[in-house]
Order: structure tokens, then C-alpha cells, then sequence
């Protein structure tokens, strides 16, 4: 099992998310559909990770000094409540958590939504409650030029394309080095032989199966 703590010395907590989640990079993909953190109730399971637990926990690391405070931290941000660790060691109440990655933005845990603030926006069709998303469509995204390390881009599916009402089907973390973007993503494979990537992120969207993105960020130290 990994061990990973945030020593970076890096002030801007983008950059820190970043690198915490440059550290995932060659993990293997988790399968399960539910996520195997869930499925064994743990906060940390790092030997096999998916996209939404490689985002909570580069999130969880950059923002804490210690692997206790990063388990604290946890607590706080994957949960609409909060967690509750039982006298198992065990967390007894995941099904509070955050499953939807649209949730995730909602609740502001997860740095301010900048959608809007980057570049041309459209409003698609919503579900789960939501009339209509705001997305930058995937024709737009290669025309910003004000993506940040540590930004937490949203992939937003297409309405046709949603098997239980998700909007979000994908999320990953960018790194900016120079005038590249990068995009570091948990990549499953058909045959589950996928791994955490590092990829061009204009590569990566001129691609992909998606409507087009929403976009969060930490500010500050």
C-alpha cells in the first residue's frame, strides 16, 4: 500500500494537487463499480485507484500535513454529512457519500466552480434535479488559455450517453509545465489493465466521448 503524505513545499495548493496526484501516476485502475474503498470501508486504499477516488484523495493530501489529517480531511469532503469511522477502524457510513460527480462541484468542497470564467460556454440538457448544465463544450476547450495546476476538470456526458442520470462520467487533474496541459486521470481499460495516466489534455479532449467539461479550483495557500 502506498504511503502518501504531502511533503511538498509548493505554496499554491493547485500545484500541490498536482503533485499529489502525480504521485498516483502508473497506479492500477480500480474495477469496481462502486469503488473498492467503498466496498472495504476504508478512507485509504491506494494500491488500486478509479477517477473519483484518485481526485478526493490528491485533494485530501495536498491539503494536510499528515496522513492523519488527510484521513480527517476525508472525512469532511467525500460525505454530504460527514464520515464516521466505527470502532472497527471502519467507515460505517458511506452511503452518504458523494457518488455523483456533479454533487461533488455542488457542494463546494472541492474548490470554487470557474466553468464559466474560462471560456464559451452552453447549457445542456440536466437530470437528477437539475433542468440545465452549464459545460464548455468540447469544440471550446482547446481555445483556453487560463487552465491552472491542480484544476479539477469535470467530464460531462452527453444526455443520450447516461446510464443513471449522471452528468459526470470521467474526472481528472491538470498540470500545467511550461505552455503544456496535462491531464492526470485514473484510465480504466476494457480489459482492466488501465493505470493513472499523465496525458496531453488537448490530445486527451479532441477525443473524447464527452459533451465538454466543468471545471473547479482551490485559490490560496
Amino acid at each position: 500500500i502506498l504511503i502518501l503524505t504531502s511533503t511538498s513545499s509548493a505554496e499554491d495548493t493547485g500545484e500541490r494537487i498536482a503533485l499529489m496526484a502525480e504521485r498516483f501516476i502508473g497506479t492500477p485502475y480500480d474495477p469496481d463499480p462502486i469503488g473498492a474503498y467503498v466496498r472495504n470501508r476504508t478512507i485509504v486504499h491506494d494500491e488500486e485507484v478509479d477517477c473519483m477516488y484518485l481526485t478526493f484523495r490528491a485533494v485530501e493530501l495536498a491539503l494536510s500535513k499528515s496522513p492523519e489529517e488527510a484521513v480527517a480531511i476525508a472525512l469532511e469532503k467525500r460525505f454530504f454529512t460527514k464520515g464516521i469511522i466505527g470502532p472497527d477502524g471502519r467507515v460505517i457510513n458511506y452511503n452518504e457519500r458523494y457518488e455523483y460527480g456533479e454533487d461533488m462541484i455542488d457542494s463546494g468542497k472541492f474548490g470554487r466552480e470557474i466553468t464559466a470564467e474560462l471560456g464559451r460556454t452552453i447549457s445542456i440538457e440536466g437530470s437528477r434535479g437539475r433542468q440545465r448544465v452549464v459545460i464548455i463544450p468540447q469544440e471550446a476547450i482547446r481555445e483556453i488559455k487560463a487552465f491552472k495546476s491542480g484544476d479539477i476538470v469535470f467530464f460531462v456526458k452527453r444526455p443520450e450517453r447516461r446510464l443513471l442520470g449522471e452528468i459526470v462520467g470521467h474526472i481528472g487533474i491538470l498540470k500545467v509545465e511550461g505552455e503544456e496541459v496535462y491531464l492526470i486521470h485514473a484510465s480504466g481499460k476494457k480489459n482492466g489493465k488501465g493505470t493513472t495516466v499523465k496525458v496531453p489534455f488537448f490530445d486527451y479532449v479532441k477525443d473524447m466521448d464527452f459533451a465538454g467539461i466543468r471545471v473547479t479550483r482551490f485559490t490560496g495557500p
